[in-house]
């Protein structure tokens, strides 16, 4: 919080010692700390396995999931979001677990921005 003391005169102008401060109160909201939620590579879940969970999970069109897919593949990790801690936890497990119910091994975490 920011103070900022004013000093009062009263109406007469002359100073009898009978003055006040006013403190004007200011709240600076701070943004939440956000997220990046990762893709990594492995040698064993399909190209296409990757571009659908980036395409149902990520909402990203085929072309863009595609691309992340390609950057995953070759440099091993690349990042899918930037989101608050809740909606990047969120994504991450719903992406772990629909990888487990296909039975593949794609990893998916998340790391402070």
């Amino acid at each position: 919080m920011i103070h900022s003391p004013v000093k009062m005169s009263n109406a007469s102008g002359d100073d009898d010692g009978d003055t006040g401060v006013v403190v004007e109160t200011r709240t600076k909201t701070k943004r939440p700390p956000l997220y990046k939620v990762l893709l990594l590579n492995d040698d064993f879940t399909p190209m296409e396995f990757v571009v659908h969970v980036l395409e149902r999970f990520f909402g990203l069109s085929h072309a863009q999931a595609f691309e992340i897919m390609l950057t995953v593949h070759k440099k091993g990790v690349a990042v899918v979001g930037v989101f608050a801690f809740e909606i990047a936890e969120t994504k991450v497990g719903q992406v772990m677990d629909f990888a487990r119910r296909h039975q593949h091994p794609l990893q998916c975490t998340m790391e402070k921005e």
